[in-house]
C-alpha cells in the first residue's frame, strides 16, 4: 500500500474603461481549439511565458509581447505591494527589484517620511515587535470566531437566539463545524506521516537486504521490481522507497513535517493561542495601528512571498534562474501572513500602507473562508479604489466553486461588484485539454473575474534557490505582473480600465473540463463558464488593446 491520500497531502505541502469608450474587435483576442501536449523538463521552467500559437503551451504570450511589442519601448517604474509572509529581499534574482523608500533614512530610529511607520526602507511587517520578534502561527479565522463568540452561543440551538444574533450565531456555528473538521484531520496527518515514516524504515531494512553495500536510486529499485516481479510484499517495500527518492522526502524533512502538524494543533487550532502577545496591539480596534515593525525579512516556516515574488518580478535577463513578467516592477514586501489565517485589521491596514506609499498594484496571494471583520477590509479595498490603485488576488485551492459560499477577501456585497479595481484570479494548468482547470482551483462564473497560468511554476526560493511551486497564488502574481506592465507602458489608464483589458483580452479555450459537484460525482463545463471573463489572461493580447484604449484618450 502507498499511502496515497497521505503522499497527496504531503506533496500539496511542498508547495492563492477609456474614458471616451472604445469598441474594442475580437481580433485582438484569441479563442483557440486546443490539443494535448507533453513538456520536457525545460519547457517547464518558462512554459507559463509561452504563446499558444508559437509554441503550442498555453502561457500568456509574455516572450511574444517582448518581442513583437515592447522591444523598442521604455515603461515606467510601476510599484507593486506584494502583501504576504516575510520575503527574502536578499535573494540574487529578486534584490534589484527591491522597493526602496527614498524619503527614509535607515537605522536613524524617526519617521523621516512622517507616514507613521520607523525606519520602513522597503516596506512593514505588521507581525513584528521593535525587538525583532514576529509571529510565525496565527490562528486559524475558525479559531478565533469560536474563541470570541463560544461564551454567548456554545451549546445553544438557533431557538435560543435573538433575531438580532442571527447572522452572528451562523457564522459561530460553520466556524465551530469548520475548526473540528480541520483538528480531525490534522490528527489524522499525524498518524498517516508516523505510519509512512515507519513503513519507511521497514522498508529499507528489507531492501537493504536485497541490494547490500549500496546506495540505490531510481534505476536500481527498477532492475529489482523486475527481479521480484510476483512478489507483492517485496513491491510494496520498492514502492514506498521510490516515492521516498521521487519526492525527495528526507528524513529531515518528515521529521519537520510531524512537527509543524504538532505546532498546528497548539497554534493555529487552538482558540486559547494568544497570536497577538508578540505585537501587543488589540485586534479588534481598527484604530489601534501603532504596531509592527521595518524588518520585511525573517526565517519563517514558510517562505510563501519569495515563491509569489519570483514569477512577478525576478530580474529579467541576467542569466540566472528565471525572468519576472519585467524589469520595470519594485516589489514593496507588506507582511501580515504567518501560518494560519491573517488578520482582517492586518490587511486593512497593510492595503492602506500599500496605497499610502505609492503602490499601484497589490498582489494578495492568500484568502480564508470565513472573514471575522470583513467590513474592515471592504473598506480598504474602497479605498484603493479612491485612490486608483488596482488590487488583485488569488481565488483559493480547494478546487470548488465559490459562486455559494464567500471567500475572502472580495468584491461582492450581497450579489453585486462594490468596487471596479479588485480581480479574483483562477489558476490554469499547462495541459491542453480537460485538466486545462488546474485541479486545485477554485472558480465561479461571478465570483472568479479571470484564470493565469498556476500549476508547475518555476520559481524563486529562499537563499537563493529555485524551485516548482503551484496554486492560484502563483496565478494571481502573474495577473498582477501583466497589470503592472499594462500601468508601466500606459500610464494614462486607470486601475478599473487596466482591469477592463485584462478581462477582455485573455485567451478564450474552447475546451470543457471536469469539475467535481457536491454529491462527488464529476461532470464536464465549458472553461467559459468557470470565470466572468471565461479567458486566461494573456500579456500580448492586453497590451494592445492598452494602447488602442489609451490612443482613443488623448
Amino acid at each position: 500500500m502507498r499511502f496515497k491520500f497521505f503522499l497527496l497531502v504531503l506533496l500539496q505541502s511542498l508547495l492563492i474603461t477609456a474614458q471616451e469608450k472604445v469598441n474594442v474587435t475580437t481580433n485582438i483576442q484569441s479563442t483557440i481549439l486546443v490539443k494535448n501536449q507533453k513538456l520536457s523538463e525545460k519547457e517547464f521552467q518558462d512554459w507559463f511565458h509561452k504563446d499558444y500559437g508559437q509554441d503550442t503551451i498555453p502561457g500568456i504570450s509574455l516572450e511574444k509581447a517582448y518581442q513583437q511589442l515592447l522591444a523598442n519601448k521604455k515603461g515606467q517604474e510601476v510599484i507593486v505591494a506584494v502583501l504576504d509572509t516575510k520575503l527574502d529581499i536578499h535573494h540574487k534574482d529578486l534584490k534589484q527589484q527591491i522597493w526602496m523608500n527614498a524619503d527614509e533614512i535607515p537605522a536613524n530610529n524617526v519617521d523621516d517620511d512622517k507616514n507613521g511607520y520607523i525606519d520602513d526602507v522597503n516596506g512593514w511587517d505588521f507581525l513584528g515587535n521593535q525587538k525583532g520578534e514576529y509571529i510565525k502561527y496565527e490562528n486559524s479565522e475558525s479559531a478565533r470566531v469560536v474563541r470570541k463568540y463560544s461564551g454567548l452561543f456554545k451549546n445553544k440551538e438557533e431557538k435560543d437566539i435573538t433575531p438580532e444574533q442571527k447572522k452572528t450565531f451562523h457564522q459561530y456555528k460553520k466556524a465551530e463545524k469548520s475548526l473540528l473538521k480541520a483538528q480531525q484531520e490534522n490528527e489524522e496527518q499525524i498518524i498517516n506521516v508516523s505510519a509512512w515514516i515507519e513503513r519507511l524504515k521497514t522498508s529499507k531494512i528489507v531492501i537493504d537486504s536485497l541490494l547490500p553495500d549500496r546506495e540505490y536510486k531510481l534505476k536500481e529499485l527498477d532492475s529489482l521490481k523486475l527481479l521480484h516481479k510476483n512478489d507483492s510484499i517485496i513491491l510494496g517495500h520498492i514502492e514506498t522507497l521510490e516515492d521516498k527518492i521521487k519526492y525527495n522526502f528526507t528524513d529531515q524533512y518528515l521529521a519537520n513535517y510531524i512537527v509543524q502538524l504538532e505546532e498546528r494543533n497548539t497554534t493555529m487550532l487552538n482558540p486559547n493561542f494568544n497570536e497577538r502577545e508578540i505585537i501587543g496591539d488589540n485586534p479588534e480596534d481598527i484604530n489601534d495601528i501603532n504596531y509592527g515593525y521595518n524588518q520585511v525579512y525573517g526565517d519563517v516556516p514558510f517562505q510563501h512571498a519569495t515563491s509569489v515574488t519570483g514569477v512577478l518580478a525576478a530580474t529579467r535577463n541576467n542569466n540566472l534562474g528565471i525572468n519576472g513578467i519585467s524589469d520595470n516592477i519594485k516589489i514593496m514586501p507588506v507582511v501580515m501572513v504567518a501560518s494560519g489565517d491573517e488578520h482582517d485589521k492586518d490587511v486593512a491596514l497593510a492595503i492602506r500602507y500599500a496605497v499610502d506609499n505609492g503602490a499601484k498594484v497589490i498582489n494578495m496571494s492568500w484568502g480564508k473562508n470565513i472573514s471575522l471583520h470583513e467590513e474592515w477590509v471592504n473598506n480598504a479595498i474602497k479605498y484603493a479604489k479612491e485612490k486608483d490603485v488596482l488590487l488583485v488576488t488569488a481565488a483559493g485551492n480547494d478546487g470548488r466553486s465559490i459562486e455559494n459560499e464567500k471567500y475572502y477577501p472580495n468584491d461582492y456585497m450581497n450579489t453585486s461588484e462594490f468596487v471596479d479595481n479588485f480581480i479574483v484570479v483562477g489558476a490554469s494548468s499547462y495541459t491542453t485539454d480537460k485538466n486545462v482547470l488546474a485541479s486545485f482551483s477554485n472558480y465561479g462564473k461571478n465570483n472568479v473575474d479571470i484564470f493565469a497560468p498556476g500549476d508547475k511554476m518555476y520559481t524563486t526560493g529562499i537563499e537563493n534557490r529555485y524551485e516548482f511551486s503551484r496554486g492560484t497564488s502563483l496565478a494571481s502574481p502573474i495577473v498582477s505582473g501583466v497589470g503592472a506592465l499594462i500601468r508601466s507602458y500606459y500610464p494614462k489608464l486607470s486601475a478599473k480600465e487596466v482591469k477592463e483589458v485584462l478581462m477582455q483580452s485573455g485567451t478564450s479555450y474552447n475546451i470543457e473540463v471536469e469539475i467535481e459537484q457536491e454529491d462527488g460525482s464529476k461532470k464536464l463545463v465549458p472553461f467559459s463558464e468557470l470565470s466572468k471573463s471565461g479567458k486566461v489572461v494573456n500579456a500580448y493580447n492586453a497590451l494592445l488593446m492598452a494602447e488602442k484604449i489609451s490612443k482613443a484618450k488623448k
